[in-house]
């Protein structure tokens, strides 16, 4: 067995008709509003998040907005037809649902089906696949709801960046998965903080992500390297960019938001494999910890850890000359005042009313530059780890590792090495 087959359409699709149908595909995006319109949704990635963003977005819409799920596209064939089965009895999703058996992709290609067929596609594959599916929804000309990270090396934000300025010309709507800048507190908190009423003048904002274990999924038996890794996305490299990357970009971003959205200069950063060095743990450090420096020579101290029995938490410290502010969801403490965000809306569904109505009002929202700084804050700090070595911005972003496959096929895989700072060289 060399992993799961993709669906017939995909092996009879030929190279005219994805010419043909790529071109007929830029559509004007604000053409579908709120209205008579119908809003045809694709979800490319069936996991966890891509069917929790599919029922979300039919929250957000409610009568508001004529949105369906057209289409569903996954890599494994069976977790498609899964996620259609338990989409089709949401009932949050209800009569939106609209997926019938022969716009349900599998294989490596089914984003492509997917695109075509919609006019809002989610992404929300692992993060390495990213770059790929944003560059082709944007030539498409379709709207987007991306879940972060959007990339995991150098050359991955170089071409979401280039996907962001085509998507800016085009007027496409792209909002991005990190939630907390779509959630009331912390809106309302920053505002505070940005304006120096809550703590004066920002200096400077320590940020953490630290948990026990993250899941780690066996090998199945007659599984090939491509099917496992992709199976246990959350350990390699080239599919998850390290919970770095992949989870604590989060309170990376809150520190830019309290920033001004500036970038960092520079970052050292340190970390390992130190406990979880099971194999089944593939490339993924355990713990990291990174000081950015910034070219006002304010700093952000970030930590991250994935180790069970240890101290846990996930909340951002923004100081001010006049006090500190606690942020984490649900709790916002400004220098000793707890802030009340009445009737605040799920962040994760509030995230899709904001891109739903940029849509419809004619002002699409685009989120996608902002996202790609702060994924790759995430990335240059992780870099810095691995290699044991002082990383600037520039060096990050014109980072010649590039992680992606050149073939994506079923089989072996390369040789899996777990970096050590002094040693690995991402020259």
């Amino acid at each position: 067995m060399t992993g799961p087959k993709p669906s017939r359409r995909n092996f009879l699709r030929n190279s005219a008709v994805a010419a043909v149908g790529t071109a007929s595909l830029t559509a004007v995006p604000n053409a579908f509003a709120a209205g008579t319109d119908s809003i045809r949704v694709g979800v490319v990635g069936c996991g966890g998040r891509g069917t929790g963003a599919a029922e979300n977005i039919c929250e957000a819409a409610g009568q508001d907005h004529n949105v369906t799920i057209h289409a569903l596209g996954d890599v494994f064939e069976g977790q498609a037809n899964l996620a259609a089965d338990r989409l089709s009895k949401n009932s949050k999703v209800g009569e939106k649902f609209d997926v019938s058996p022969d716009r349900v992709f599998a294989g490596f290609d089914a984003y492509k089906d997917v695109i075509e067929a919609c006019d809002l596609v989610i992404l929300a594959t692992p993060p390495g696949f990213r770059p790929l599916h944003i560059e082709a929804a944007v030539k498409a000309g379709k709207n987007i709801f991306t879940e972060k990270p959007v990339a995991v090396d150098g050359p991955g934000i170089r071409k979401v960046l280039a996907a962001a300025e085509e998507a800016k010309k085009k007027g496409l709507a792209v909002v991005a998965g990190t939630q907390r800048r779509h959630q009331t507190g912390y809106i309302e908190s920053m505002e505070k903080i940005r304006s120096g009423e809550a703590i004066g003048d920002v200096i400077t904002a320590r940020v953490f992500w630290n948990q026990g274990n993250i899941w780690v999924r066996p090998r199945q038996p007659g599984m090939d390297d491509m099917a496992y890794q992709l199976h246990n996305w959350y350990h390699f490299l080239w599919l998850c960019g390290d919970h770095i990357v992949e989870q604590h970009v989060h309170n990376l971003d809150v520190a830019r938001w309290a920033f001004g959205d500036m970038v960092p200069s520079s970052c050292v950063g340190m970390g390992g494999q130190q406990v979880n060095t099971d194999p089944g743990f593939g490339q993924s450090y355990d713990h990291f910890a990174v000081d950015y420096a910034f070219e006002d020579g304010r700093h952000v101290m970030s930590m991250c850890r994935q180790i069970d029995g240890c101290a846990k938490d996930v909340s951002e410290y923004i100081v001010g000359h006049k006090g500190t502010a606690h942020l984490m969801p649900g709790n916002y403490n400004l220098a000793g005042q707890r802030l009340r965000a009445r009737g605040e809306v799920n962040p994760y569904v509030n995230e899709h009313i904001n891109l739903l109505k940029s849509i419809a009002e004619g002002q699409p929202l685009n989120e996608l530059e902002r996202v790609a700084h702060s994924t790759l804050m995430a990335i240059m700090g992780r870099d810095s780890a691995y290699t044991g070595k002082e990383l600037t911005w520039d060096e990050a972003l014109n980072s010649t590792l590039d992680t992606f496959p050149t073939n994506l096929e079923w089989g072996a895989r390369p040789e899996i090495i777990v970096p050590k700072p002094g040693i690995t060289n991402y020259a």
